[in-house]
């Protein structure tokens, strides 16, 4: 860890004055990231760093108990209201709990053992029964009823006064607004406002489109619709609701049972209409603690809502009672935290990788991180526009997050690091900002970026190394030169083990170098020769599609081929002679041009064509007759004679556009047996339908 971490790394300084001034620096960063994380709703760092430096104050304050001050975050729950809110005061205060950072299972067994030893209990007794949640990463929220009615809801604030959020909170659809004969007179609900990753997904897309600012992450995201003044922006933003206790229940017999235990009074929660986590059990002893930790945390990233830990709590009420409070945290509960999935760290280079596909990808290379349970020493950065979004450089301190199996990534960039006093250090201004290379970093060819992309790409195509797994696959493929045999596992040998550079080298294979290969007697190895053969006799726009062009599916390929009818005229065209092919806009012209413009490419064609590609080249398009063009066809049903491909390689080349559903631009429906809803629909809209017999009189031109 480095740059603004380094003050929280270092030893505390020798004598008390030190000590005093080094504990008053913690607490003046921590006051300041809990104001940004709390009122902002914009925090700078993660979690994670946050319970880091937590952990370094409480270890000084608990070697030195006279510099303990009552406003030491320490000693109360950190938050403040927000300037516009009116301000409630909690009959009964929102305290938070004890955060257990040791991520293994000795972190549930030793929250047992001390449970154990409050309440007096030794070897010999029976295992102490708790109630173990998700901890969820949302928003805390105290719903107040009173006969039965919501009239209150309050933020936590600072657990003794909060914000007053009803008006928005009567958004949320999970929250009854009433509640069912047989409630207290007065029912304080505690639980989480949260949002849903797929409903953060669609919100961040919806600002996206209007071309607004993305949110962070679904906390942020539900904490600033919470705090709305104007409750119509709260009800866009599809934010839910778990409960996972109370506060004030008055009177507790009048009216409402008697809750014996945590789990009782949740499920007493969850009858009265309250959403309650699906995942609350009941555990016995640290054992199963442990279990429950483990089995939710390999569930984690397959919830639909966000969680960083677990939340352990004795279901007993009366041991609840019995053990009481320290401070700020109950002794009868406890958040037992998952490996951090964001952490700080430095970034100390930024490479580009090339993808399989072409694309260029800036990668940070940061200082060693432990995050989401491993070792992080590269992230990924996306894109060029995204780095400058984000503002990091090299040198920065930024922000690593890695969820489960997904890649590691940069999210954001710590802005300013702080001296001792909290004072910001300026940036280095001689580190210049980062700039996507113009030639491939594994080929040298020239980088492109397609108008409207976001992404850089190497237009080395097939004379990139790094593509030429992908290439080579997507070559043999079925629908391209349909070479049988050729899978990922082959194409891994050949090209790691430097039997292939270049798609011309699969036609000078020999049988002793293919029966040499792992797993490759020789009867496979003349069956992939003998694939290879076939596959020398294809069509032009097999071929087209096979070379990979960005841009160019089959259909464009088929469009290209009877356009053109030739490759070398196709090969020598310009961008505006492309634009005049069918469905070929800017972009797919720029991207062809581009293609063959490249030498290396020009080379690689070449190359195929000494091995014995061939194809049947015909006349341009417009000099061609097509009795369908301009028509579009649908296949539905089994035809007598024809396979479905065959049926549609048949119509495109006499010009028509194969779709797959009807419409009322639909011309003609060729119905086989078995046809389904196709058929109905365009007999519903009376479009023609032929069988296989139709259909060829129609190519014919006597339709």
């Amino acid at each position: 860890m480095s740059g603004q971490s380094d003050l929280f790394s270092a030893p505390a300084p020798k004598g008390h004055a030190l000590v005093g001034s080094k504990i008053e620096a913690l607490r003046y960063q921590l006051n300041q990231w809990a104001h940004e994380y709390y009122v902002q709703d914009a925090p700078s760092v993660p979690d994670a760093e946050y319970d880091r430096v937590f952990q370094q104050l409480q270890a000084l304050e608990g070697a030195y108990p006279d510099l303990v001050t009552p406003d030491s975050p320490t000693q109360r729950v950190i938050g403040a209201v927000m300037e516009g809110l009116a301000p409630v005061r909690h009959a009964v205060p929102m305290l938070s709990i004890q955060t257990e950072t040791d991520t293994e299972a000795s972190g549930a067994i030793a929250f047992d053992a001390r449970v154990r030893r409050e309440l007096g209990l030794g070897e010999g007794d029976l295992p102490v029964e708790y109630v173990a949640e998700p901890k969820f990463d949302g928003l805390a929220m105290s719903l107040r009823y009173e006969h039965g009615r919501l009239v209150q809801a309050a933020t936590r604030g600072d657990g003794e006064v909060g914000e007053d959020v009803t008006h928005n909170i009567r958004t949320i659809r999970q929250i009854p607004l009433s509640l069912p004969a047989g409630v207290p007179p007065v029912l304080e609900v505690r639980g989480e406002v949260y949002m849903r990753r797929a409903d953060f997904e669609q919100l961040n897309e919806r600002q996206r489109e209007k071309g607004e600012k993305a949110f962070v992450n679904p906390r942020n995201a539900a904490a600033g619709a919470v705090r709305q003044l104007d409750s119509a922006i709260t009800a866009q933003r599809p934010l839910s609701f778990f409960a996972y206790g109370v506060g004030e229940v008055t009177p507790v017999m009048a009216g409402g049972p008697d809750f014996g235990t945590h789990y009782a009074l949740l499920q007493q929660l969850k009858s009265w209409g309250f959403p309650v986590a699906p995942q609350v059990s009941i555990a016995r002893g640290a054992s199963e603690l442990v279990a429950f930790h483990q089995r939710l945390g390999a569930e984690r990233d397959a919830l639909p809502y966000d969680i960083d830990g677990v939340v352990y709590k004795v279901n007993s009420l009366a041991l609840q009672q019995q053990m009481g409070f320290k401070t700020r945290e109950p002794r009868w509960a406890v958040a037992h935290k998952y490996p951090a999935q964001e952490m700080l760290t430095r970034c100390e280079a930024i490479d580009v990788q090339v993808g399989r596909t072409g694309k260029l990808t800036p990668v940070a290379r940061l200082a060693p991180v432990f995050v989401g349970g491993v070792t992080v020493t590269n992230a990924t950065l996306h894109n060029l526009f995204e780095i400058r979004k984000k503002g990091v450089r090299v040198g920065d301190t930024v922000i690593v997050r890695r969820a489960g199996d997904v890649i590691p990534e940069v999210v954001g960039c710590v802005p300013a690091a702080t001296d001792g006093a909290g004072r910001p250090r300026p940036r280095n201004p001689y580190v210049p900002n980062f700039r996507m290379p113009r030639a491939c970093p594994v080929c040298g060819s020239a980088v492109v970026r397609e108008p409207g992309e976001m992404n850089h790409r190497c237009s080395g195509g097939l004379f990139c190394p790094a593509q030429r797994k992908q290439a080579m696959l997507h070559f043999a493929q079925r629908r391209a030169l349909d070479i049988e045999g050729l899978g990922e596992k082959l194409v891994d040998q050949l090209i790691d083990g430097a039997v292939v550079h270049s798609l011309a080298d699969l036609y000078r294979l020999d049988l002793a170098q293919l029966a040499g290969l792992e797993r490759m007697g020789e009867k496979s190895a003349q069956n992939l020769l003998d694939a290879l053969e076939k596959s020398k006799h294809t069509t032009l726009a097999r071929f087209l599609y096979g070379l990979g062009l960005r841009q160019v599916g089959e259909a464009t390929a088929k469009d290209l081929a009877r356009h053109f009818g030739s490759l070398d005229t196709l090969m020598d065209a310009s961008a505006d002679q492309l634009l005049q092919v069918n469905d070929v806009g800017p972009i797919v012209a720029e991207s062809i041009h581009t293609f063959f413009a490249q030498p290396h490419n020009r080379e690689a064609v070449d190359q195929l064509r000494a091995c014995g590609l061939t194809w049947e080249e015909g006349v341009p398009a417009e000099a061609a007759v097509q009795p369908l063009a301009g028509k579009t066809v649908v296949l539905t049903g089994t035809l007598p004679t024809l396979g479905r491909d065959e049926a549609k390689d048949m119509l495109e080349a006499a010009g028509a556009k194969v779709a797959g559903s009807v419409s009322k631009k639909t011309h003609y429906v060729v119905a086989g047996a078995d046809a389904g809803s196709k058929l109905a629909k365009a007999q519903e809209l009376g479009v023609p339908v032929l069988d296989e017999g139709g259909m060829r009189a129609l190519l014919k031109g006597q339709g």
